[in-house]
C-alpha cells in the first residue's frame, strides 16, 4: 500500500509537468521512479504501460476537438512505434549496472533540451501557407523520438512536438493532437518490446503502473487549473533543472568522480540553471507590461 501510494504521488508529479507543459510525463516519472530505486528498465517499462492508457486518452480527447491530422499521425507514429520497440529491446538487453548510467545519460542530454528550450525560447511563427511535412522529415524523426523514448524513459514530446513546433508549418493545436495521439502507437510498442524482454519483470510492475495512471487522473484537472497560473517557460526551465541535476549525480558516481571535481560540476549545474530560472522568470513577466503592437495581433489571428 505504501509503495502504491508513492508512485501515484509519482503520477500527480509528472501529470501536473506534463499538463502544464504539454510534454515530459515520460522523463519525469522515469526520473522519479529511478530515485525511488526503481530499476532502469523496468521504470520506462512502467511508465510507457501506464502511458498506453493516458495516451488513449488524450488521442480521444483531441480527436473530438478535431486536432488531430492523421496523416500526420500514420507518417510519425508508425515509425515511432518502430524505434520504440527497439529502444525496449536494447535497454531490456542491458544489465542493471549497464543501463542505468546510458539512462541517465539521455535524461541529462534531453532535460537540457527541455531546460534551453523553455528558458531560451524564441516565439513559433506559423505559417498557414506551408506545405505539409513529408515522409522524408517525419520517418527519421518518429523513428529516433521512438528509441529515444523508450531507452530513455521519455523523450517522445520533447523531441517530436519541439521539432514540428519549430518548424513552423502546422498549427500547434494541430501538432500535440497529433503528436498525442501518435504516442499512443509508440507506448504499445514499447510496452510490447518491454514485455518480450523483461518477461515475468514486466508483470511484477503492476503496483508502478496502478499508481502511475491513478496519479495522472488525480492531476489531470489540477494541471488544467495550473497551466493558466504558472508560467510554461518557468516550469519548463525548473523542471529541465532537476531532471539534470539528479541525473547527473548517477553519472558522476558511475564514473567515479571524487571531490572537489564532483562538486565543481554540482555548482557549475546549480549556477547555470539558477541563471536560466532568472531569465525565464523575467521573460514571462515581461509580456504582461509590454504593449500590445500590429504584429502581436497578426501573430495572435494567425495562431488561432
Amino acid at each position: 500500500m505504501r509503495s502504491l501510494l508513492i508512485f501515484t504521488l509519482v503520477g500527480v508529479g509528472a501529470q501536473l509537468v506534463d499538463g502544464a507543459l504539454g510534454m515530459a510525463f515520460g522523463v519525469t516519472a522515469t526520473t522519479l521512479l529511478v530515485l525511488s530505486s526503481v530499476g532502469a528498465a523496468q521504470a520506462s517499462a512502467a511508465v510507457h504501460l501506464a502511458e498506453v492508457g493516458t495516451t488513449l486518452a488524450s488521442g480521444l480527447s483531441h480527436w473530438r476537438f478535431k486536432n488531430i491530422d492523421w496523416p500526420l499521425v500514420a507518417k510519425l507514429g508508425a515509425p515511432g512505434a518502430v524505434g520504440a520497440f527497439l529502444g525496449a529491446t536494447v535497454l531490456s538487453s542491458l544489465s542493471t549496472e549497464h543501463a542505468a548510467p546510458l539512462m541517465a545519460a539521455i535524461l541529462v542530454a534531453i532535460g537540457v533540451y527541455v531546460l534551453l528550450r523553455f528558458s531560451l525560447r524564441t516565439p513559433i511563427a506559423v505559417d498557414g501557407r506551408g506545405t505539409r511535412h513529408g515522409v522524408r522529415f517525419l520517418a527519421p524523426l518518429g523513428l529516433f523520438g521512438g528509441f529515444i523514448d523508450a531507452s530513455g524513459g521519455g523523450g517522445w514530446g520533447p523531441v517530436t512536438t519541439s521539432t514540428l513546433l519549430s518548424q513552423g508549418k502546422t498549427a500547434p493545436r494541430t501538432v500535440i493532437g497529433s503528436v498525442s495521439a501518435s504516442e499512443f502507437l509508440v507506448s504499445v510498442s514499447a510496452s510490447v518490446g518491454f514485455l518480450i524482454g523483461l518477461g515475468r519483470q514486466f508483470l511484477d510492475n503492476w503496483p508502478v503502473v496502478v499508481g502511475l495512471m491513478l496519479g495522472g487522473v488525480i492531476a489531470a484537472p489540477i494541471a488544467a487549473w495550473l497551466v493558466s497560473r504558472i508560467s510554461p517557460a518557468l516550469l519548463g526551465t525548473a523542471v529541465g533543472g532537476v531532471i539534470v541535476l539528479t541525473n547527473s549525480q548517477k553519472l558522476v558516481h558511475f564514473f567515479d568522480i571524487q571531490w572537489p571535481w564532483s562538486t565543481a560540476i554540482y555548482s557549475l549545474i546549480v549556477v547555470a540553471w539558477a541563471s536560466l530560472v532568472v531569465y525565464a522568470w523575467r521573460v514571462s513577466r515581461a509580456p504582461r507590461t509590454a504593449p500590445v503592437t500590429a504584429l502581436d495581433v497578426s501573430s495572435e489571428s494567425v495562431a488561432r
